[in-house]
Order: C-alpha cells, then sequence, then structure tokens
C-alpha cells in the first residue's frame, strides 16, 4: 500500500509535526515541530512552515516562503503566538507570514482562498479575510485588518493598525497610511480615495441598481459641505434600508487607530 503522503527524502519533517492525508512535501521543505498541515496541502520545494501555524487544507506553497518564522517585531520575546492560515491559499515563492506577539493579541489569522504572490508580506497580528489578493512585493505592516475579497496590487505599502474594507482595492505601488471604506479605492503614494472599486464589484456579481446606490450614497459621503459626522447621518438616514451603503457607515462609525482615507482635495467624483 502506499503511503497516504508524498515526502522528498531530502525534506525534513520534525517529531511533533501533524501532516493530513494526501500531503506533499518537495525537496529541502522543512515541516516544524508545532506545525499542522492540512489535507492535500503542497509544499513545492524550500519552503519552510514552523512555529505553532496551522495550515488549511488544499494549500499550495512555493519556494523559499517562509511561513511561521518569529515575528518581525523588537518587542516580540518568545511567547508562544499563532499563525492560522485557512483553506485553499496560494502562497507563492518568497512570501512571508509570521505569527502574532502579546502585544496584538498573540495571533495572526488568515482565511480561506487567499492568494499571496511572490515576496508579498503580512505582518505579525494581522487579520485578512477570505479571497484576498496580494500582488507581488505587498507589505501588509502589523496589526492590519484586511476585510474579505480586496485586492492589493503590486508593491503596495499598509502602513500597521490600518483598516481595508471588503471589496477594496488598492492601487499598485501605493502607500496606504489611513482606513479604507469597503468598496472604495485607493492609489496614489500617500494615498488617496479615488472612487469605488465599480469592475470588482461588477465582477462580483452587484446589480446596476446597487451600484447607482453606492455611487450616490458615496458622493454624499465625501461631498465639502458639512462634517463628516453630519453626512453619514444624513447618508444613514436616506440609505437607512441599504445594506451594503449601510457596511460603509459601520465602518465609518467604529474608526480605528488610522485616520479615513479620503479624497483628494475637491471632493469626491
Amino acid at each position: 500500500m502506499p503511503d497516504k503522503n508524498t515526502i522528498h527524502p531530502t525534506a525534513i519533517i520534525e517529531d511533533g509535526a501533524v501532516l493530513g492525508d494526501g500531503c506533499k512535501i518537495g525537496p529541502y521543505s522543512i515541516v516544524g515541530a508545532d506545525t499542522e498541515i492540512g489535507n492535500d496541502c503542497e509544499l513545492v520545494s524550500h519552503a519552510v512552515v514552523t512555529g505553532r501555524t496551522k495550515i488549511g487544507s488544499g494549500a499550495k506553497i512555493f519556494p523559499f516562503a517562509s511561513i511561521g518564522h518569529q515575528p518581525q517585531d523588537l518587542k516580540y520575546h518568545g511567547e508562544p503566538s499563532t499563525l492560522t492560515v485557512g483553506k485553499n491559499c496560494i502562497i507563492r515563492e518568497g512570501v512571508t507570514l509570521n505569527p502574532g506577539t502579546e502585544g496584538g493579541g498573540m495571533s495572526t489569522t488568515i482565511g480561506d482562498d487567499c492568494a499571496f504572490l511572490a515576496n508579498s508580506h503580512v505582518g505579525h497580528d494581522c487579520h485578512v479575510g477570505n479571497s484576498v489578493i496580494f500582488s507581488n512585493n505587498v507589505m501588509l505592516a502589523g496589526h492590519c485588518h484586511i476585510d474579505n475579497f480586496v485586492i492589493i496590487g503590486g508593491g503596495a505599502a499598509v502602513i500597521q493598525f490600518a483598516r481595508v474594507g471588503p471589496h477594496a482595492f488598492v492601487g499598485g505601488m501605493s502607500g496606504l497610511e489611513n482606513d479604507l471604506i469597503p468598496y472604495g479605492m485607493a492609489i496614489g503614494n500617500r494615498a488617496y480615495l479615488s472612487g469605488l472599486n465599480i469592475v470588482g464589484l461588477q465582477r462580483r456579481g452587484f446589480s446596476r441598481e446597487a451600484i447607482h446606490d453606492l455611487r450616490r450614497a458615496y458622493r454624499l459621503l465625501f461631498a465639502e459641505e458639512g462634517t463628516l459626522a453630519e453626512r453619514v447621518e444624513d447618508v444613514g438616514t436616506e440609505f437607512s434600508e441599504h445594506p451594503v451603503v449601510n457596511e460603509i457607515l459601520e465602518f465609518i462609525r467604529l474608526g480605528g487607530k488610522r485616520s479615513l482615507c479620503t479624497p483628494r482635495t475637491g471632493g469626491a467624483n
């Protein structure tokens, strides 16, 4: 009977590591003692998964990825923090995913069906949702919250403690230093709110009517008249039955450690 897993002779599986069924561990890969890897995962070659790390089923990890090593935080002192990666994630060459720290809740979490392209980085204590795409060389600093269906373009950087709402888009080479609303699009260094992620909304099946309502609410929210708090209240009244608009309003009301990414002077387009 064949083994349930395929492990190359040069790979190292440390005592205590847990492998699900159907895994392929390629040449010169290392799986650490405290690591748990789900069913049908593949480490192509020269990949390292270590630390208190759990990888969901169906993941594919490419050469020179560094998953679960000590976080890049000088305050880290060996606390038993964790990294959890969901199902069916693609982790390309040179990607680094760091666990949490005592100062950030002790965990980094990544959802299902994410794609991290070459040399992208997820810092300590970040929480990344489902179906998120990081293009090449994306840099995510510590303590960030990236919601579902976010796309971040190549070479973009996100400052620590920033929030990016669901279905948002950050353009390539951007430097995002503020919170980005759900369905928003930010570009530039430093990044500004350039509109709504209309293409993304259309691709994901949002109706013409829903997109029209979003655009109208967006223009009202970022008009030049009144304060943001007043505009949030007005839009909340007008769109009280619109769940997508209310998702944006709740994001703004919740607030965070960063200011809100807003359009350039001159109001919303």
